[in-house]
């Protein structure tokens, strides 16, 4: 009995501090997302039409209640609320933006694909988090915040799954490469995106190191599932994992250039990098490159741990250990017997 008097005389102290200390942080944070809650709402319906433009397919209520997970009635009288600002039109059943609902909208996409390179470039934050982290900063930063972004990180075009990055004046790049399913059997092909939703899907696909800029050969192809190759190693995708794929052909040359990696090199064998894989970002990236792995580079492997894993490389005449994993990210040119 006095244990439950001691919780009700903490819970009304709690709500004594909550009513009479009005600016404190955390009653600010909440009455914050509150108020902006409709403006989110706004922005989060802007950018699905926009996505469903840019894709080319239809986008309804329906479509727009699932995608924010809203009832019809509510996702009604946001759409109302956008005719009102002028954002959307009705064509038909059909909804489609304003010329300043789409710039708005683009205004919403660049700071969510900026923040995602910012994140795959810049930090060590783990891909599977980059969507989720982007969508909360994409509320939060304005024109000025992206701009100043889009400088620190050299104006880039893509994000790290190969969604253009509207400019700053709304321009967006038209889409580029096929759907995986379009290529035959025998094709080369590199990945020039990788659609990131839905998120255990994605999941799969960088699990099996599939990202923009990896170079595969489509080795079977049937109803129900695709079989690629990559850096020698067969992986199988069902449709449903090979629909959020897109790429481009390439040389057939340029696949059998990409099997080599850092690895594979036996002892007192060197090689010349090619390139770094891009499945290799941020700081780890960097960290290799300050290594003096860059193209053009000369390594020899020197020596195996007694486990066979890291290994001792020679690199511009330091000795540096990497393990397995390390160098599977790096691409040979060539192979050579150390003389």
């Amino acid at each position: 009995m006095n244990v439950s008097w001691e919780i009700i005389v903490l819970i009304l102290a709690l709500i004594a501090v909550m009513v009479l200390v009005p600016r404190s942080d955390f009653l600010a944070r909440w009455r914050g997302s509150h108020r902006d809650e409709p403006r989110i709402l706004r922005e989060d319906a802007l950018k699905h039409i926009h996505h469903c433009e840019y894709s080319g397919v239809p986008c309804t209520l329906d479509s727009l209640a699932g995608a924010l997970g809203l009832d019809r009635n509510r996702t009604a009288n946001l759409l109302d609320e956008l005719v009102g600002r002028k954002l959307i039109a009705y064509n038909g059943m059909q909804l489609s933006l304003t010329e300043s609902g789409r710039n708005y909208a683009l205004s919403v996409v660049r700071v969510h694909r900026l923040w995602e390179r910012y994140l795959a470039d810049e930090t060590a934050v783990e891909e599977l988090r980059w969507h989720e982290e982007a969508e909360k900063q994409e509320h939060r930063l304005s024109a000025e915040d992206a701009e100043s972004l889009s400088r620190r990180l050299g104006h880039p075009l893509y994000d790290p799954h190969g969604d253009p990055i509207p400019s700053q004046g709304g321009v967006v790049p038209e889409p580029k490469g096929k759907p995986l399913q379009a290529f035959g059997q025998g094709e080369v092909v590199r990945i020039v995106h990788v659609e990131d939703e839905p998120a255990s899907v994605y999941a799969q696909l960088v699990e099996a190191g599939l990202f923009p800029g990896t170079t595969i050969k489509i080795a079977g192809s049937g109803p129900e599932k695709i079989i690629v190759v990559k850096e020698g190693k067969s992986i199988g995708l069902t449709m449903n994992l090979s629909a959020n794929l897109t790429a481009v052909r390439v040389p057939p040359a340029q696949f059998k250039k990409e099997q080599r990696t850092l690895a594979s090199l036996d002892l007192g064998v060197s090689g010349v990098v090619s390139r770094i894989s891009p499945a290799c970002r941020g700081l780890q990236r960097r960290r290799l490159m300050d290594l003096g792995i860059v193209p053009g580079t000369v390594i020899e492997a020197e020596m195996k741990a007694v486990g066979g894993d890291p290994t001792a490389y020679l690199i511009r005449g330091a000795i540096v250990a990497l393990r397995r994993d390390q160098a599977r990210l790096v691409y040979l040119e060539e192979e050579r017997a150390t003389s």
